[in-house]
């Protein structure tokens, strides 16, 4: 029997089969940086501009190139499509804005989902807090974007289809901030809304996301709880398990915090279904955050505190070396020691052809759901805390 291969995951491969990210322009992101990422499509930080309206509707609501929540009238909700990258046909890909404009001045905030297309409860999540809201009742501005990476969500797959030379399916959540003028569409598309629809318009947001197709998680967040006021918001969720790392270059909620807005990403179970008790469970944490920053009145609901959340800062990839059929011997959220079977896997006669193990004590936080593996997939990973953690691991991807 053979054992797989184990690398200590700090800030490279955990989200490629498990959740947020994977892609092809993470490169751009580390050689530009976030101050010149833009290039000669910078616009100012602040919504100075304001609102400009191309004069179309669609479905009856208006169009927008550009947004300043300042503009719209206070005390109700305004729905809006926001102009993306054009087509090959020249037209436009459009994205949905949900704007709650309370009747009092107050913290802005911004909830994004669908960076990836085939991530059906975070949809679902935001569209509940914002059923939820009252905007008579409310100080500040709370504002939706639904379907970010439009073309992957109408195939609900996890990737942008982008024409060039030929289909190449980009990884969304590697653009950010994106580039007006970039070399792709979803480049184009990214700087677009990071420039003239989400970072002039925030003082924190939460960009939303589920585990990929073929791989399921846990309830938990992503979040760098060396920033006190990303600490404060996460650590508000009644989820069992929070990530505590800035994971790659190039995620939305990165590139946020690059330019001083704090925000972070919570995990919702698996991919293309709604996972309705999971999606409570961020419902209550985000209807917590907007309290927090005094947008919503009243007492807070459970907290992570509530439900003795993990709190880990490295997983452990556990990856196939057979190909075969996969069993799980232990259960999401479940706690493992080192040396513990995880899995085995076994050809098409059934013989036990391969046997996992973990080599670190923490918590499962992600499985293979798809039941045949190929070698290299991983089939799960351990969240667990490394006491001196270097940030220097690297994993091809």
């Amino acid at each position: 029997m053979s054992n797989g291969p184990e690398k200590r995951l700090d800030r490279r491969d955990f989200l490629i089969a498990s959740i947020t990210v994977a892609g092809a322009s993470a490169a751009l992101a580390v050689a530009g940086g976030p101050a010149n990422a833009q290039g000669a499509a910078t616009t100012p930080a602040g919504p100075a501009s304001g609102t400009v309206y191309t004069g179309d509707t669609i479905k009856g609501k208006r169009v927008v190139s550009a947004l300043n929540v300042n503009d719209l009238e206070p005390g109700r909700k305004h729905l809006l499509y926001f102009q993306g990258v054009e087509m090959p046909t020249g037209q436009h890909w459009y994205v949905s804005v949900t704007v709650a404009k309370g009747a009092r001045s107050g913290k802005r905030g911004i909830l994004t989902s669908g960076v990836h297309g085939d991530e059906m409860s975070s949809v679902h999540t935001v569209q509940t807090v914002m059923n939820q809201l009252n905007p008579a009742q409310m100080s500040g501005t709370v504002m939706a974007v639904t379907d970010v990476s439009r073309p992957a969500l109408e195939s609900m797959q996890r990737r942008w289809p982008n024409q060039g030379r030929g289909i190449d399916l980009i990884d969304m959540n590697r653009e950010w901030p994106g580039n007006e003028n970039g070399a792709t569409a979803p480049s184009r598309h990214a700087g677009l809304l990071f420039n003239r629809l989400l970072r002039p318009n925030a003082d924190f947001a939460i960009d939303f996301h589920t585990g990929t197709t073929g791989f399921d998680v846990t309830a938990f967040n992503i979040a760098g709880m060396d920033v006190p006021e990303i600490r404060a918001m996460a650590e508000l969720y009644p989820v069992g398990q929070i990530f505590d790392n800035h994971v790659y270059p190039g995620v939305l909620h990165n590139a946020f915090v690059d330019v001083g807005i704090p925000a972070f990403t919570p995990e919702i179970g698996a991919a293309r279904v709604l996972n309705l008790e999971m999606i409570s469970l961020f419902v209550e944490g985000t209807m917590n955050v907007l309290k927090h920053h005094g947008i919503l009145a009243g007492p807070l609901g459970r907290t992570g505190k509530d439900v003795g959340v993990f709190i880990g800062n490295s997983a452990l990839p556990i990856l196939a070396t057979q190909g075969g059929l996969v069993e799980h011997l232990v259960k999401l959220n479940d706690k493992v020691e080192a040396g513990q079977k995880v899995a085995i896997q076994r050809n098409t006669f059934g013989e036990v052809v391969a046997e996992y193990t973990s080599s670190v004590a923490g918590e499962v936080t992600g499985q293979r759901s798809d039941a045949m593996s190929e070698p290299g997939n991983p089939l799960a990973f351990i969240l667990f805390h490394k006491a001196t953690p270097d940030g220097g691991e690297t994993y091809t991807e």
